[in-house]
This record gives structure tokens, sequence and C-alpha cells, in this order.
């Protein structure tokens, strides 16, 4: 059974800076795309940033400030979150598909995701 393992999540005052990290048993882990999504309570999970072997995507409202990373021989993805704003508050998701395409549509439906970690900003 593939799973998703998030943790680094936690309180931080705004400005500062917190690690994600999702350790997954997908396999072949360098061939998946993994993305980082985030979701409030009542409201739809948005796409945060995507990395496959070749290319990263970021949402606007994390350009700069956010950077997405993986270690295939770790088989783990990181998202570095500098700047931390109030409004950057939310559970965050790690999602694995094959294709980063996947991740990067409107309403993505990977193949797996993670079980999530709070992100707590305070102003």
């Amino acid at each position: 059974q593939v799973q998703l393992v998030e943790s680094g999540g936690g309180l931080v005052q705004a400005g500062g800076s917190l690690r994600l990290s999702c350790a997954a048993s997908v396999r072949p882990f360098s061939n998946h795309a993994m993305g980082w999504f985030r979701q409030a309570p009542g409201k739809e999970r948005e796409f945060v940033a995507a990395i496959s072997s070749i290319i990263t995507y970021y949402a606007d409202s994390v350009k700069g400030r956010f950077t997405v990373s993986r270690d295939n021989a770790k088989n783990t993805v990181y998202l570095q979150m500098n700047s931390l704003k109030p409004e950057d508050t939310d559970v965050y998701y790690c999602a694995a598909d094959p294709s980063i395409a996947v991740l990067r549509t409107t309403h993505p439906r990977p193949k797996y995701w993670g079980q999530g970690t709070q992100v707590t900003v305070s102003s």
C-alpha cells in the first residue's frame, strides 16, 4: 500500500520559515511527479507547488517565498516555506502522480494523497 507521510508542520510567527517533508513509498519514486496542496476548512484544496524530474511549478501566491525540491535517493519531497504570512495558514497535503499535468489541473485527482500537516502562521 502506497503511503505519503507529511511532517514539519507547526506554529510559526509571520515572517518565519518552515520546511515540510513528505516521505513516499510510491515506486519508482523518481518517475512520479510530486505536489503540495493546501486547504482551509470549507474551502477547496488549492495547488501550491509541484515538481517532476525536469520542471517545477508554483502558485502565484507563493512564488519567490516557497521552494519545492526532491531527494530521489530518500524518496522524499520538500517544501521550504519562507516569509510566511497568516494567509498561509492551512492544512498542507502532499500528492503523487505519474503525470505532473494531473497535479496542475483545476480539480486535481492524483493517484495518491498524504494525510496532511497543519501549518499555522500567527500575526
